[in-house]
């Protein structure tokens, strides 16, 4: 029997779609009698990839970093910042392994594997395509309107609020096999969802209104830090519900495990966004897409992320006028 380890990011929407695909996928396409072990990857201040986490026959990392192991034999990503050392991403260009597949041009990682497998090995993926399509929508910003980012009317983004903020550790990695194969609507019911989601869209209400009173938008950049409350998984979209003037946001949030500083970009006021929010969070060690990105420090180094959010809103403020 062929062990799998699979590596996803945690707590995020296309993370969790992604392992889902692929698990699906290696199933229908490569080894109907495979077990799987999930490992959620968090981006934190250290090293990510810890001694002894790769002990699959097949390792495998979706919509998560780059690693430089030997042992692992699939990977797929779609962050301009996927590579943690130069040397990582020389190593990777000379010699790609023969199931990596890096494009980030894709708006989401789940659409990439899904193009992936179908095209290159025939996978059927129209019994996914509910799940491929919202992961291309959360993960690349598409919605219409603020409104329809925050209402969180669909069963998609009501499940995305419980894999990004249910204050139990290791939801996604327990919902994967669950979400492979129902449709999102059958998975929201899962009781394991269920219990958190009442809950978590009563925080969503009352964090719109925290956000209201926290922000502050000037020069077409929004700032708020929220690092004192328990609000790191808050809808990102908020902030341009509350200010659809502004092209930024900068805000700072903090978890047990890290310290974050979010950037982000209005996905309805893009006309003027002329900055590579990843560019400009790697010089801190983080990275992300050009529209979004994070930075992520030691929980107990908050006045440090503080100080460098607020450089960055800074830095995008003067770049607006």
């Amino acid at each position: 029997m062929t062990r799998v380890r699979l590596c996803f990011h945690d707590r995020c929407f296309d993370g969790t779609a992604s392992a889902a695909l692929f698990y699906r996928f290696y199933l229908e396409k490569i080894d109907p009698k495979a077990e799987f072990g999930f490992t959620g990857m968090t981006h934190r201040a250290k090293q990510p990839w810890e001694p002894g986490l790769f002990d699959g026959d097949e390792n495998v990392i979706v919509d998560f970093k780059y690693s430089n192991s030997p042992k692992v034999t699939w990977w797929f990503d779609h962050h301009q910042s996927a590579f943690l050392t130069p040397a990582d991403a020389e190593q990777f260009k000379k010699a790609p392994g023969k199931y990596f597949f890096y494009k980030p041009d894709y708006k989401s990682c789940t659409k990439l594997i899904a193009d992936t497998s179908r095209e290159k090995f025939g996978f059927d993926t129209a019994p996914l395509s509910d799940l491929i399509h919202w992961g291309d929508i959360i993960d690349g910003a598409q919605f219409p309107t603020p409104e329809s980012a925050t209402e969180l009317k669909e069963p998609a983004t009501q499940l995305a609020l419980v894999i990004e903020a249910a204050p139990e550790d290791g939801v996604p990695a327990q919902i994967i096999r669950e979400l492979a194969y129902k449709p999102l609507k059958e998975v929201i019911q899962l009781p394991i969802v269920a219990k958190h989601l009442g809950p978590l869209l009563e925080r969503h209400q009352r964090s719109i209104e925290i956000l209201r009173q926290r922000c502050e938008a000037k020069d077409g950049v929004i700032f708020f830090d929220v690092s004192d409350l328990d609000l790191e998984g808050y809808n990102k979209f908020i902030p341009y519900l509350l200010h659809r003037e502004c092209v930024y946001s900068i805000s700072v949030s903090a978890s047990a495990t890290r310290a974050k500083v979010s950037l982000g970009t209005n996905p309805w006021n893009q006309a003027t966004a002329d900055q590579n929010l990843a560019s400009l969070a790697e010089k801190f060690g983080g990275g992300g897409h050009q529209r979004v990105a994070a930075i992520s420090f030691d929980p107990a180094d908050i006045a440090r992320a503080r100080e460098v959010a607020r450089g960055l809103t800074a830095t995008l403020r003067a770049s607006k006028k």
